[in-house]
């Protein structure tokens, strides 16, 4: 019988990557030189490139204009000196990136469009993020709210892969691979006692280790969010909120 170990415990350094890569010290690089800032916004960047160019295409731009602006905003973003005259709109990362980007596009988008395109790399090539818009939500919705929405299913999607190393890293990502269902908690998943018996596992056993998958999964979206937003009292409210923005309408 294969024996079910626990995946890494690393809960005990969230009060400390809190105050680390909590995004207002990403916000005092447009202040100072910080490198741990700098490489906090970026991986921000890289996770989030996808939202903000839902967000430029809903608003009309073509998807060459969209990937270009998309870019030409982030690279302004990370010369850390732009973020100096920015402020956080609710002390969420969210709105600021929103507010920004919606600025940008009012007021500078025709210098951007006049660059040469291919400035920065983006995150994702322009196939597969346009491949990626085109097999979103209906065109009824906004701009903002696409953003929105996008901003939630890439914090998920984050969330998700850093639970995968996690039990990678402890030589269980055949494991994860097993359960993961199991974290939405939906209905019509695979009874226990499938997977209980394609891992060799007890049912009891199983249960134990859904469990402890979900309580790490829950740990580190507190985690990515704690990254997002002004201080540690608005997770919860961050939480239910996206919540509501991944709601059916």
């Amino acid at each position: 019988m294969q024996r079910e170990d626990h995946p890494p415990e690393s809960a005990a350094h969230t009060a400390a990557q809190f105050a680390t890569t909590h995004w207002s010290v990403v916000m005092a690089a447009g202040q100072e030189s910080s490198p741990s800032a700098q490489e906090a916004l970026e991986a921000l960047c890289r996770t989030y490139w996808f939202p903000l160019y839902a967000h430029v295409r809903r608003r009309g731009y073509s998807p060459e204009d969209a990937q270009d602006l998309t870019q030409e905003f982030l690279t302004r973003l990370l010369a850390t000196h732009a973020l100096g005259t920015v402020h956080p709109a609710k002390g969420l990362f969210r709105s600021f990136l929103l507010a920004s980007t919606n600025h940008f596009l009012a007021n500078e988008w025709d210098k951007a469009r006049a660059q040469k395109r291919g400035g920065g790399q983006a995150a994702v090539s322009l196939d597969a993020a346009e491949a990626r818009y085109q097999a979103g939500p209906s065109e009824g919705m906004s701009a903002d709210r696409l953003f929105e929405r996008q901003w939630a299913l890439a914090l998920l999607a984050e969330v998700a892969a850093r639970l995968r190393r996690d039990y990678q890293a402890a030589g269980k990502g055949p494991l994860f691979d097993a359960l993961q269902i199991y974290l939405t908690g939906e209905k019509g998943l695979p009874p226990y006692r499938e997977t209980a018996d394609l891992l060799g596992l007890s049912i009891d056993a199983l249960k134990k280790a859904v469990e402890r998958l979900r309580r790490r999964y829950g740990e580190l979206l507190r985690e990515e969010i704690a990254n997002t937003v002004g201080n540690p009292a608005e997770i919860d409210e961050e939480i239910r909120y996206l919540r509501t923005v991944l709601s059916p309408q």
